[in-house]
C-alpha cells in the first residue's frame, strides 16, 4: 500500500470501528483519530435509556477496542476545515494534519432550543454527550417537581420512559404525533396509548412557545401554543439531530443539511458527482444510494449502520482496485426500549403507502407490522416480538404483504401524511 497516513475525523462508534477495520485489513501506516470530545469512544444509545435510571453505571458505556490500533488520538479538539487540494485537516488549536486518505465520521449533534437565552437557563438539557447524560441523571435523581420533554421522537420517548421508571411526573410536548418521522402516525398512536397508560401527561398538537426562568435563571415554567402554562424545573429538549458538516463547507465536497454525499463504496463526491480521491465517509453523517431501495439516497442514524458502513469504508480504503471494493448495502435496523416494550425495526418505512399487522395484538403491544410501497415490502416493525423478525428479513424488497393472513391493513395516502417532516424550531 502506498498510502502512509490515514486520518479519521470523528472518534465515536464509526470512527473507532473504522480504525479497527483498517488495521484488520492490513493497513500499517500512520493512523490518527480526531475527536472534539475529551472522552474516549463510548456507546451513545444508553445515554437516553439505561444510564439515566442507573440501570447501568456510567463506566459501562465505554466502547471496547477490539483491535490493536497503534493510533494517535487527538481528543478534545475539533476539526475546523478541510483543504482537499493540499490534503490537510485543520484543527481548532491551529494544528494541521496532513493525510493521504481521510475517513469522515463526524456524526450528528442534537438540535438546540432556538432561543439561546432560554436554552441557557439552569434546568434546560440537551443530551449531546456522555457528560450531559451524567448531569441529567443527577438532576433526575434529585426528584424534580416535573420533567417536561420537548419532542416526541425516540430520544424524547425514551427519556419519558426513564422518568416513569423513576416515579417522576413527566410531560411530553409534541406538535404532531409521537415517532411520526420514524414509524408513522398509526404506530405513533399506539406509543401514545402506552405513554398515557404509564401516566405521562402527553400534549400532542401543540408546541412550546417559551421557556420561562426565575430571577436566578432557573427554569420555572413553560408556555405552550394553546395558552397552557406548565410549571416545571427540568426541561429536556429532544428535537432531532443536526449533521456535523460545518467544518466541510469550504472543502469543495458535496455537503448539505442531510450530510456528506458519497457513492455506494462510501467514496465522498464533489457537487458534480465526481469522486474525491482518497476521501471516504461513514456513519450518521453519510448519505448514500441504497441498492435495496432503488438507489434512493438515504441518511440514517442507526448504530448498526455506523458499524457496518465504517467497516465497508475501511475495507475500500485499502482495496487494490474499484473492482475489489464492497458495496455498502446494509439493511437498516434500529431498536428502542421504552415503557416495558422492546421496539425493533428493519428497513426504511418513510415512503410506505400501506401498513399491515401480520401477527400478534396491537392492543397488547405484542405484534409484527409490515410497511409496503407499490406492492413491495420495505420495512418490518416488531413490538415485543423480535424473535419473529429473522423470518421477515428476507422479505424486504419482495411482494407485499410479506406473509399471508394479515390481521389488519391500513392504506396510506399516496402523499403519505403518515410520516411528517423533521422538527423545525
Amino acid at each position: 500500500m502506498t498510502e502512509k497516513r490515514i486520518v479519521i475525523v470523528g472518534a465515536s462508534l464509526a470512527g473507532l470501528r473504522g480504525a479497527e477495520a483498517l488495521r484488520e485489513a492490513g493497513f500499517q501506516g500512520e493512523l490518527t483519530l480526531v475527536g472534539d470530545e475529551v472522552d474516549a469512544p463510548y456507546d451513545r444509545p444508553p445515554l437516553s435509556k439505561h444510564l439515566l435510571t442507573r440501570e447501568i453505571p456510567a463506566s459501562y458505556t465505554a466502547l471496547p477496542i477490539l483491535q490493536t490500533l497503534n493510533a494517535t488520538w487527538r481528543l478534545g479538539v475539533a476539526a475546523t476545515s478541510l483543504d482537499t487540494k493540499n490534503r490537510i485537516v485543520e484543527l481548532a488549536n491551529g494544528d494541521c494534519l496532513p493525510f493521504d486518505q481521510l475517513l469522515i465520521t463526524t456524526g450528528t449533534r442534537p438540535r438546540p432550543w432556538s432561543n439561546q437565552t432560554e436554552a441557557a437557563l439552569d434546568g434546560v438539557f440537551l443530551i449531546r454527550n456522555f457528560g450531559d447524560a451524567v448531569k441529567l441523571r443527577a438532576k433526575l435523581l434529585a426528584n424534580p417537581q416535573r420533567v417536561l420533554i420537548i419532542g416526541g421522537g425516540f430520544i424524547g420517548c425514551e427519556v419519558a420512559s426513564c422518568c416513569c421508571e423513576l416515579g417522576l411526573p413527566v410531560t411530553v410536548v409534541e406538535r404532531k404525533a409521537l415517532l411520526i418521522h420514524a414509524l408513522g402516525k398509526a404506530i405513533g398512536d399506539i406509543v401514545a396509548q402506552m405513554q398515557r397508560c404509564a401516566g405521562v401527561d402527553l400534549r400532542l398538537g401543540v408546541s412550546v412557545e417559551k421557556i420561562e426562568g426565575n430571577s436566578k435563571s432557573q427554569v420555572q415554567r413553560v408556555h405552550l401554543s394553546d395558552g397552557t402554562v406548565i410549571d416545571t424545573d427540568l426541561v429536556v429538549v429532544a428535537l432531532g439531530a443536526i449533521r456535523n458538516v460545518e467544518w466541510l463547507q469550504e472543502s469543495g465536497l458535496a455537503v448539505d443539511q442531510h450530510g456528506v454525499h458519497c457513492d455506494q463504496f462510501c467514496r465522498v463526491q464533489d457537487p458534480q458527482g465526481a469522486i474525491a480521491e482518497g476521501i471516504f465517509v461513514a456513519g450518521d453523517v453519510a448519505q448514500w444510494p441504497h441498492p435495496l431501495y432503488g438507489n434512493r439516497v438515504i441518511a440514517i442514524e442507526h448504530w448498526g449502520n455506523a458499524v457496518v458502513q465504517a467497516q465497508t469504508a475501511a475495507y475500500n480504503m485499502v482495496a487494490k482496485s474499484v473492482e475489489t471494493m464492497r458495496v455498502h448495502d446494509h439493511l437498516p435496523d434500529f431498536w428502542s426500549s421504552q415503557f416495558g416494550v422492546n421496539i425493533k425495526l428493519i428497513g426504511l418505512p418513510e415512503t410506505a403507502d400501506q401498513l399491515v399487522f401480520t401477527q400478534g395484538s396491537a392492543k397488547e403491544r405484542n405484534f409484527i407490522a409490515a410497511y409496503g410501497e407499490a406492492g413491495r415490502t420495505i420495512a418490518v416493525l416488531s413490538f415485543n416480538s423480535a424473535r419473529w423478525l429473522p423470518a421477515y428479513k428476507d422479505q424486504i424488497n419482495k411482494s407485499f404483504p410479506p406473509m399471508q393472513g394479515a390481521i389488519n391493513q391500513l392504506n396510506l395516502s399516496p402523499h403519505n401524511p403518515e410520516f411528517a417532516s423533521p422538527h423545525k424550531t
